[in-house]
């Protein structure tokens, strides 16, 4: 039987820093991470960043220069048990004095109860975890845990980076010979991940092409894949970007930051959720047609269907990013949440209660209240609407844009009396 042939990305996976490519930002003189690795002074952390950036490659490399003993579990396919042999086996590398480096892939799998496990051996130095995610800490590790480790961020790799990467490739699988214009389409399909990169070299390789040209390769490259998961961060950077170029007036980065989603998969139902949203908080009484235009496009979509229902939520981005822009309802309704949970005991005046029976009403419950459509112009001016001791408020302050000017107009005239 012939030997496994071990996967190319294995192959040229770097021992040393000075093979590392990418990451020079955390890897610079003076950076805390360099510092620690250069004293062998090791801390927990997380790699936190896109797949193919190095991060495991990352990890087997600062075990080495520190000179620990490296373990390693996967989230997908470890749990709790595996754990414990790992943590009974670094008792023994401890009474030999060599420290036991944990690094765990796609830690964000780990429920919140399996990430408590790595708590105490954290606290007590019996190991130091290195946990690679791509996902947002910040929402996947629980608040115990992630205070405990320090976050490096690692980016997509550069063009040149991956050109240097390829480099490697090309000459250990002998395709020194393909052109550049080749070369150049592979980096393009990588998309800033350096394993895509290798593993379409090895493609090419099994492939024994008669031609390193563009022609060939691209036969081999499949369409260009976005970058887009429904449930991980860089769809909610996406949406982030959808949210505030609406805000910011800018419908035609609107409509390509929709368009980038739809074209990666996204439900067009979660940018009209998101739409619906921008209606209040950003639009707010400056246009409240957009809340309307963006309710109505939800229910062309679900009515007609993808193809033109996509067009009508396309049509209400638009609408909401031309639109006047306000958030005085929102800033208003969370200062009088703010408000509310510091005064939460504060009574109701009497004259703001019912008095359904006859003892609330002898004892004064709605006395003095004035039914506004009573009063001239329906306003009962001078009646309080806040508790006693706090004082009537002023937590609306509406912009002088589209519709809130005319409401400014209104409430000027109202609160002067």
């Amino acid at each position: 039987m012939k030997p496994l042939l071990k996967p190319l990305a294995e192959s040229l996976r770097p021992q040393i820093l000075d093979e590392f490519f990418g990451q020079s930002h955390l890897l610079r003189d003076r950076h805390p991470l360099k510092q620690a690795i250069d004293n062998k002074q090791l801390h927990s952390m997380i790699l936190w960043g896109p797949s193919g950036t190095g991060k495991t490659t990352l990890a087997r490399i600062i075990c080495k220069q520190v000179e620990g003993h490296f373990a390693q579990l996967s989230a997908v396919l470890d749990g709790v048990k595996e754990l414990r042999i790992v943590v009974e086996n670094a008792k023994k590398f401890q009474n030999i004095k060599q420290q036991t480096v944990l690094f765990v892939d796609e830690i964000h799998r780990f429920n919140k109860a399996q990430q408590d496990a790595f708590l105490p051996h954290i606290e007590s130095g019996l190991i130091t975890l290195i946990g690679a995610t791509t996902e947002n800490p910040s929402f996947e590790l629980n608040s115990a845990l992630l205070s405990r480790l320090s976050v490096y961020v690692l980016e997509s790799l550069k063009a040149d980076e991956l050109a240097q990467i390829l480099q490697r490739a090309l000459t250990h699988e002998n395709l020194t010979t393909m052109d550049k214009p080749a070369q150049d389409s592979i980096i393009n399909a990588s998309s800033g991940d350096a394993r895509r990169l290798i593993n379409i070299v090895e493609q090419i390789a099994l492939a024994k092409l008669d031609k390193l040209d563009t022609d060939s390769v691209g036969q081999l490259l499949q369409e260009k894949i976005s970058v887009f998961d429904k449930g991980g961060d860089i769809f909610y950077q996406q949406l982030s970007a959808f949210h505030k170029s609406v805000r910011g007036s800018s419908p035609d980065g609107a409509l390509y930051w929709m368009a980038r989603m739809l074209v990666a998969g996204c439900d067009a139902k979660t940018i009209a959720r998101r739409l619906l949203a921008i209606a209040s908080e950003d639009i707010g009484n400056a246009d409240p047609r957009a809340l309307e235009i963006t309710l109505n496009a939800w229910q062309v979509f679900e009515r007609v269907g993808e193809k033109e229902g996509n067009r009508a939520i396309a049509q209400a981005a638009v609408y909401c990013a031309v639109a006047p822009k306000s958030n005085a309802v929102y800033k208003a309704f969370n200062q009088a949440m703010s408000e509310a949970k510091e005064t939460g005991d504060l009574p109701v005046p009497k004259h703001l209660c019912n008095a359904p029976t006859g003892l609330m009403n002898d004892l004064g419950y709605g006395e003095g209240y004035r039914y506004a459509h009573n009063e001239q112009g329906a306003v009962a001016k001078g009646q309080t609407y806040f508790p006693e001791a706090l004082g009537e408020q002023s937590y609306y302050v509406p912009t002088e844009r589209g519709l809130e000017i005319k409401i400014s107009e209104k409430l000027k005239q109202l609160r002067g009396s």
